[in-house]
């Protein structure tokens, strides 16, 4: 990294100004507020919000105990940083010139561009170097600009003519590739992220309710789907809208589907759980609530959403078997069973594979 904050060699100032300065090492806690500055002062093109947000996370986690970065910083007076200095530790093989094997690069030094010229930059590297001497580093690396050079050689440095900079990155395939290698790099650092970023990892799930009806004599009422020839014969009900709670969308889809109005209070029968597959890409769970038994009445006066269903049946449970695949029936079956007993189901088996 490129610093280039720092006041040259010839610079004027008060001869107060160092001691007027409040020097203190940096926390986890000002890991934002660095990577602002850096992202102001030192870059060429700015982070996004995104960015900040990510590099803020790790270097917060680096800057605890046992992290592997140290920083100085001055704060102005709403305790905002002013000026920083931002080191990396690494190990290196071990020479005759540094026998424990721990180089630091300065990655970062930054000033706010109003208080540049009167000592900051010189006072966070300072201190930097100071706590990494202590720490046992003796080497010591960063690149500089022409205009900070001279301040770096009164602090010790000198150019290498063996070496030459130079720099390659390797092009990720995507945009989200990208953020998902530095997702998996900060929970094997750290083993903690963010609630929101941590949710980008996990598997997606999508969430359904339904109710399960039958007749007076406890016959299993569905209707024929217009949509999935898998699954022909469905239980009313259907998938969650944002914000909802499963009994809210049990009685919603009952609404839309039918037209009748269930109003509980809700009896839990089953819940169901599938894995994903060819026909949906995420993993489903539901809810299968009970209906209750219909009257003959209520069931004539049911009106279908012809844009989902275009017929209903009510059958005993066995006349159910041939019209369904196996796997659907069986999930039928342990609902009815769960009315009849009073235990809750749960039924783990109704993926999204092919047809049984």
């Amino acid at each position: 990294m490129m610093n280039h904050d720092l006041e040259s060699a010839a610079e004027t100032r008060p001869p107060d100004a160092l001691a007027r300065m409040a020097v203190r090492a940096a926390t986890p806690a000002d890991a934002e507020g660095l990577i602002r500055m850096r992202s102001a002062y030192v870059l060429s093109t700015p982070l996004s919000e995104e960015w900040i947000r990510r590099c803020a996370v790790q270097l917060a986690h680096q800057l605890a105990p046992g992290g592997d970065a140290r920083a100085f910083v001055i704060d102005d007076a709403d305790g905002s940083p002013v000026s920083c200095a931002l080191g990396l530790i690494h190990p290196v093989l071990p020479a005759p010139t540094y026998p424990r094997g721990l180089a630091a690069r300065v990655h970062m030094v930054a000033t706010r561009p109003d208080l540049r010229r009167r000592g900051c930059a010189r006072a966070v590297v300072g201190a930097l170097l100071d706590r990494l001497r202590d720490e046992h580093v003796t080497l010591f690396e960063l690149h500089a600009s022409d205009e900070a050079a001279p301040l770096y050689r009164e602090l010790g440095f000198a150019a290498s003519p063996a070496l030459m900079r130079m720099t390659r990155c390797a092009e990720p395939t995507t945009g989200t590739d990208m953020a998902r290698d530095a997702d998996v790099l900060l929970e094997s650092r750290q083993g903690w992220m963010p609630p929101e970023q941590y949710a980008e990892t996990v598997p997606k799930a999508t969430c359904f309710a339904c109710l399960y009806f039958t007749d007076e004599d406890d016959r299993p009422l569905q209707l024929h789907s217009v949509y999935s020839p898998v699954h022909p014969w469905q239980l009313v009900g259907g998938t969650m809208d944002a914000g909802e709670r499963p009994w809210e969308t049990a009685v919603r889809e009952c609404r839309e589907e039918t037209g009748l109005t269930v109003s509980g209070p809700p009896r839990l029968l089953a819940t169901v759980y599938g894995l994903p597959g060819a026909e949906w890409p995420y993993s489903t769970v539901g809810h299968v609530f009970d209906g209750g038994r219909l009257s003959a009445e209520q069931i004539s006066s049911i009106v279908l959403d012809p844009y989902e269903h275009d017929e209903l049946r009510v059958l005993p449970l066995s006349r159910w078997r041939p019209l369904m695949p196996p796997r659907d029936f069986a999930r039928l079956g342990a609902v009815a069973e769960a009315r009849r007993t009073g235990r809750a189901a749960y039924f783990d088996t109704w993926d999204w594979g092919p047809a049984e």
